[in-house]
């Protein structure tokens, strides 16, 4: 039988996220104005670029960051498309590390 915790404990490739991260914090750079959306995406990216370069790397912070981000597009996604992000290819890269 498997435990929650044991379920929570799978790990995800962290490495796989950083560059993710790296690509859309790159992507949020070019994006103009400040709506609402977009800070709250750009403040999940940085609260999770800080989670995957701490040395004390937590998978379970990086999958909650991670639905955070895919959250965010989800519910902003004509603002984020709008504005030029690629908020489809991220959603199905973050589907991917979480093994969704």
């Amino acid at each position: 039988m498997t435990t929650g915790k044991e379920n929570s404990a799978q790990e995800v490739n962290l490495e796989a996220a950083a560059k993710l991260i790296a690509a859309l914090e790159q992507d949020l750079n070019k994006v103009g104005g400040d709506s609402r959306d977009i800070q709250r995406l750009r403040d999940e990216v940085e609260t999770l670029k800080n989670v995957l370069n701490s040395p004390v790397r937590r998978h379970h912070w990086v999958k909650e960051g991670l639905h955070s981000i895919r959250e965010v597009f989800e519910n902003a996604l004509d603002t984020a498309v709008a504005k030029g992000l690629k908020g489809g290819q991220y959603i199905a890269e973050i589907g991917r590390i979480l093994g969704m």
